[in-house]
């Protein structure tokens, strides 16, 4: 069992209260913090773990390489792989639909932990990753 694994499976129990979150990041991200800083914000509770690469656990979900970003979290029995919005959250949460979680790759300007001084921001996606890989617009910010 790799390291990545071992990281999931030690912390499965986490993520099935519909507040918390397991979050998986390299220990260089900055933005990843952002992020979390915004879900805890937002009322989620995080519980970080820094790891060398993130393959492993994208791999073990079921979040295409694709869609990779630069940090992956557990929640209520999904995936959020990038930077995701807590409303995105929410609603998936609310929703509860058949799916592997949610994606927003390619780390956009002024989403949630991308913020900029002045401002800027990019429209993006938020991606619902379904089973077997396939992906459909969950929502649209900006």
């Amino acid at each position: 069992m790799g390291t990545g694994a071992l990281a999931v499976a030690a912390c499965a129990p986490v993520g099935r209260a519909s507040n918390e979150l397991a979050v998986y990041k390299t220990p260089t991200c900055a933005c990843c913090t952002a992020w979390v800083d915004h879900m805890r914000a937002a009322g989620f509770e995080a519980r970080i773990s820094e790891l060398p690469s993130l393959r492993s656990i994208r791999s073990t979900q079921g979040v295409p390489e694709a869609l990779a970003s630069c940090h992956t979290a557990l929640i209520g029995g999904y995936v959020l792989e990038g930077h995701v919005p807590a409303e995105d959250v929410r609603r998936l949460l609310a929703e509860r639909p058949k799916a592997v979680g949610l994606a927003v790759p390619a780390m956009p300007l002024g989403s949630p932990g991308m913020e900029t001084p002045d401002g800027q921001r990019e429209p993006y996606e938020t991606l619902l990753i379904l089973e077997g890989g396939g992906t459909r617009v969950f929502a649209r910010h900006g």
